[in-house]
């Protein structure tokens, strides 16, 4: 059933060459009222490695959440070539429904090299296996809910995750704004380490923003708290596989303005950091 999910996953991530700088992705309903920004930041990432020779890769997205996506409408991916010098290159990517952008952002590719190195250590933390999984909601919980959370906790993710400090997602208690995460794409993919990129680039908008409400007891599941990512970064910094377990450790310096920071690194089993990651997102309380 995973395997099915997971390949889902890889078709969703594949897109359709429309034009040379043109292509169009689908959106998959994983329970939420909109298309999940993560699959808009893979797609985007995606459509920008679709235009620069394979020997270049992806080091840095930077990218902007415009509007919501409808999960009902195809998505457009604009990509305009900016420069392509020596050892870098430069896209411009535009995501578009309905006539109107819903992120915009830019990639950056570079030509390997080798060079100096260091990097910070990998927290010491139980390994996944040490961990149980998180057990899925009962159909007699899930009833007792409203319908968005029915739909959010209802729906087979193709991204497992194991929690080293486990909370109750539907009564939050109180906590430091930090968190560790182990995760993986929950069935073997193709080797391509393009795949790879454009799989951790949707997995890494999982849980950023979540660590900036630790500390007020709230959470996405909250029914008077508005979230929404505003502006992703992410940067890759080492080859990874997203189908092997990885460890995403995040920090939330800062919340203030209705907006929250979050921060991660994420490192491979071995303790090699892969990836960086930074957030800001929208955390607003409604009224009843």
């Amino acid at each position: 059933m995973l395997e099915n999910h997971v390949a889902e996953l890889v078709d969703l991530l594949h897109l359709e060459r429309l034009e040379d700088n043109l292509f169009r992705g689908q959106s998959r309903d994983i329970g939420t009222q909109f298309v999940f920004g993560g699959q808009v930041l893979g797609q985007a990432l995606a459509a920008a490695q679709n235009t620069v020779d394979p020997i270049r890769e992806a080091h840095s997205l930077h990218a902007y959440f415009l509007r919501a996506g409808d999960i009902d409408a195809p998505i457009v991916y604009s990509v305009e070539r900016t420069r392509d010098g020596g050892s870098f290159s430069s896209r411009r990517v535009v995501a578009i429904q309905h006539g109107q952008p819903i992120l915009n952002g830019s990639v950056s590719f570079q030509v390997p090299e080798k060079s100096f190195e260091h990097q910070s250590s990998m927290p010491e933390v139980p390994v996944p296996e040490d961990i149980e999984p998180m057990q899925p909601l009962s159909a007699e919980q899930l009833t007792k809910l409203p319908v968005k959370l029915q739909r959010w906790l209802g729906v087979d993710s193709p991204i497992e995750f194991r929690h080293v400090w486990p909370q109750d997602r539907l009564h939050p208690v109180k906590r430091p704004p930090i968190q560790h995460i182990w995760f993986r794409v929950a069935a073997p993919v193709d080797d391509s380490p393009a795949l790879h990129r454009v799989l951790l680039a949707y997995a890494s908008d999982f849980n950023l923003i979540g660590t900036a409400t630790l500390p007020h007891g709230i959470s996405y599941y909250t029914h008077n708290v508005q979230m929404a990512s505003l502006d992703h970064a992410l940067w890759f910094h080492r080859p990874f596989r997203a189908d092997e377990w990885l460890l995403y450790s995040f920090d939330s310096p800062t919340a203030q303005g209705a907006r929250g920071f979050a921060r991660g690194q994420i490192f491979s089993r071995d303790g090699r950091l892969v990836a960086s990651t930074a957030q800001e997102g929208l955390i607003r309380l409604r009224g009843d």
